[in-house]
């Protein structure tokens, strides 16, 4: 796996909207849009104001881009 994804991306957990596009690169409407046609993984709520996506669900992305 690419360098810079391994220092950006936690090895297990959740990372917020700013580190998914620090490694995938698209722009945030884009990968909005990609999550709410089923593209790209969906989002966990984690609190009211809080959504992240599952590393797994990001790295399993990658690896298929």
């Amino acid at each position: 796996m690419n360098q810079k994804i391994q220092n950006v991306l936690p090895q297990e957990g959740y990372v917020r909207l700013p580190g998914v596009l620090a490694v995938f690169p698209v722009g945030r409407s884009t990968w909005l849009d990609g999550v709410r046609s089923g593209r790209y993984p969906q989002p966990v709520k984690l609190a009211l104001r809080c959504t992240a996506w599952r590393v797994a669900d990001i790295r399993a992305l990658l690896a298929g881009a």
